[in-house]
């Protein structure tokens, strides 16, 4: 006859059964319910620039990012990702890239141009140096890597608001990594193609999230302007508004 404590007592101390693991997409990394390589361009787009991505290493840990995105949707060698605070750093690679004379970097430095001007006459093959990271992240970057201050910067002067509305912007005219880059190879190609395709995959993405619980954002200069930002505003989004507003009217 058993007794009752001790059958509680053993069942207890049993394993709970693992749980069930969700299947992953073995090239965009995501759930396969959520995968969205679908959506991306079939076959991949292949310009004849190419997008060069210092990537800060705090956005690897980010689990909603746009640069795999970027990185699938152009062909293999297109999109060039380097690592790191500070460069060219270790990059060899990165180093011979930033000598040669068709190397611009998307920056909104005091001296940076305005992207349609450059591009206005000719479509050209250019080496696209963009940062991959929060406003302070790329800002830290750009500052701690004085080869990048040689190179010709550009600026792309935008107003529109961000496809990527699971996501806070400081500004409206602030873009995601994907965004930048799809709206960047638009101009320089001669080709609203390139801003099309690239942008389907964050759409998905984007919807997949509002139907599994997201909400759409809106960015944090719409909220304080219409009085809806619930927290004080510090000294370092109030530098970076008044930097958007100063683009904007350049």
């Amino acid at each position: 006859m058993f007794d009752e404590e001790d059958v509680l007592l053993e069942l207890a101390c049993l394993p709970a059964d693992p749980p069930d693991k969700r299947e992953i997409c073995q090239q965009c990394g995501r759930p396969d319910t959520v995968c969205y390589c679908k959506y991306l361009p079939n076959p991949a787009l292949s310009p004849l620039s190419r997008i060069i991505l210092i990537q800060h290493p705090a956005e690897e840990k980010r689990c909603l990012r746009t640069a795999p995105m970027l990185e699938l949707g152009l062909e293999p060698g297109k999109c060039l990702i380097f690592k790191g605070k500070r460069f060219p750093g270790k990059h060899n690679e990165l180093s011979d890239i930033l000598k040669q004379d068709n190397t611009i970097l998307l920056y909104p430095s005091p001296n940076a141009v305005d992207l349609n001007t450059l591009t206005e006459n000719e479509t050209k093959s250019y080496n696209i140096i963009i940062i991959d990271g929060t406003w302070p992240q790329a800002k830290a970057i750009y500052t701690g890597s004085p080869d990048l201050h040689n190179i010709k910067q550009v600026k792309l002067l935008t107003t529109g608001a961000s496809n990527y509305i699971i996501r806070t912007q400081p500004t409206d005219g602030c873009l995601s990594t994907l965004e930048t880059a799809a709206t960047t190879l638009a101009i320089v190609e001669k080709n609203e193609d390139y801003k099309d395709k690239l942008l389907q995959p964050l759409k998905a993405m984007c919807e997949f999230q509002l139907k599994n619980g997201a909400v759409s954002h809106q960015s944090k200069e719409f909220r304080i302007k219409n009085n809806t930002y619930p927290k004080l505003i510090g000294k370092r989004l109030n530098k970076v508004l008044k930097s958007a507003d100063t683009l904007k009217s350049s």
